[in-house]
């Protein structure tokens, strides 16, 4: 059944996969609008002529995801609820020809540096005019800002570089304009985000330049958090510690992505360092800020992963007392290094061991939150949720961290206001308190 007549364009791009995705979606958007295209995202209205999805395709179950949602949006296109699908993000960079064989009713699919090539379907110009201006998909109050595109590191199990190319640094002076015109918008929290956050600058300023960009954002007037994302551990650029000390408003926060505990399995994954240079590093932090938050991510099951190698990993947890940690089963992805490898550890046993680290995580939680309990910290109210008003403190990041709960009914709270909360109760992931109101 085909749509009869044509209706007045609308787009509505859908979003999956990382902030990252979600950053390049609003680029879309706002360039869309800025050629006075109506243009929505993730619309729950079914009146879009045109629907772009933004893919994700970073371990299988996100591949599945994306593919899933292609299939139902031609599915809709079939039965006449909506003209055209387009295809963009990174599972379409990476299997353009093998999508467009399997899935040939999509109109048509880009690459994750195919802007214009998208634009161009709505006859639609790129507007440079527009660099720095974004419409934020999420919360005003916080925003994240991609400081660069790609990477250059060699890690044996991920596709990243295959999907998003090399590492290409955003000069300072356009991220600072971006940062301004998200706080004009209403951003008091901006996330800094990039494959490698680290290695910003290399490429543009033949140097690491982190921590310039940082004293430089800190600088922007209203801007009241900036938080660290994606830190690679080898080569870390210690005088963002003395940049992140030296500003109030920057968090003492950092996420850095340790992938493993065992000097053995980081060496398979070229990861460019083994356990004692990651603990340094990691007490050189904690030395440098004691009062820091330090997120990690850990890969569970990669290939030649004994059980060994696993208690070395529990043991690197015991001992680095990880303030926040996500933990995920490896994923045997094509064209990498360690697809080659045999996926020698079986699915229940890299599970169990997600378990197992996440039941070890826990306990640290709990312990390190019933400290919190009679002390005050400064909470960014980020909605409200049932019965509770639920905000962050500078320790903790949108989506992925612990959230400090307010008792609704017993306060009023602004969504994006900040409110000094007194910590009452704990429990391993979430914080209870009450707000102390200036008199």
């Amino acid at each position: 059944m085909k749509t009869k007549g044509r209706r007045k364009e609308k787009v509505n791009i859908v979003t999956l996969g990382c902030a990252k995705n979600i950053v390049d979606s609003e680029v879309i958007l706002t360039q869309l609008k800025g050629n006075d295209i109506d243009a929505v995202h993730e619309s729950k209205k079914n009146d879009a002529t045109t629907v772009i999805i933004n893919t994700c395709g970073f371990i299988e179950n996100a591949k599945q995801e994306s593919i899933e949602t292609i299939l139902n949006f031609v599915d809709a296109k079939e039965q006449g609820h909506i003209e055209k699908v387009f295809v963009t993000g990174c599972l379409s960079h990476r299997y353009k020809d093998d999508l467009r064989k399997e899935i040939p009713n999509v109109d048509e699919y880009f690459g994750t540096t195919d802007l214009k090539g998208l634009l161009a379907k709505f006859k639609a110009d790129y507007k440079h005019e527009l660099l720095g201006e974004r419409i934020s998909t999420s919360d005003t109050h916080y925003a994240h800002l991609k400081i660069a595109e790609g990477c250059d590191r060699p890690c044996s199990f991920c596709a990243i570089p295959i999907m998003r190319g090399k590492h290409v640094s955003r000069p300072m002076e356009e991220l600072v304009v971006e940062a301004k015109n998200l706080v004009s918008k209403g951003a008091k929290e901006i996330l800094l985000i990039a494959q490698d956050s680290t290695y910003y600058g290399l490429d543009l300023y033949k140097k690491r330049n982190l921590a310039e960009l940082m004293e430089r954002l800190s600088d922007v007037e209203g801007l009241e958090w900036i938080r660290l994302h994606y830190a690679f551990p080898t080569g870390f650029p210690m005088d963002v510690l003395d940049v992140m000390k030296a500003k109030p408003n920057i968090c003492n926060y950092l996420d850095i992505p340790l992938q493993h505990g065992s000097t053995k399995i980081l060496k398979l994954m070229r990861r460019g360092t083994d356990r004692e240079k990651t603990q340094k590093l990691l007490d050189d932090v904690r030395s440098k800020i004691p009062d820091i938050a330090i997120r990690t991510t850990l890969i569970a099951g990669h290939p030649g992963e004994t059980e060994e190698d696993f208690e070395e990993m529990m043991r690197f947890v015991e001992r680095s007392q990880f303030d926040r940690l996500g933990v995920f089963a490896y994923s045997h992805e094509e064209d990498t290094y360690s697809g080659t490898m045999n996926d020698d550890v079986p699915e229940e046993v890299k599970n169990e061991r997600v378990d197992m680290l996440m039941e070890l995580q826990e306990g640290i939680s709990l312990e390190k939150n019933l400290k919190k309990i009679g002390q005050v910290h400064k909470t960014l109210i980020d909605r409200k949720d049932g019965d509770y008003f639920i905000g962050r403190t500078q320790y903790d990041s949108p989506d992925v961290d612990n959230e400090v709960l307010v008792q609704a009914d017993e306060n009023y709270l602004r969504i994006g206001d900040f409110v000094d909360v007194e910590i009452t109760d704990a429990e391993p992931f979430d914080l209870y308190g009450r707000p102390l109101f200036k008199k």
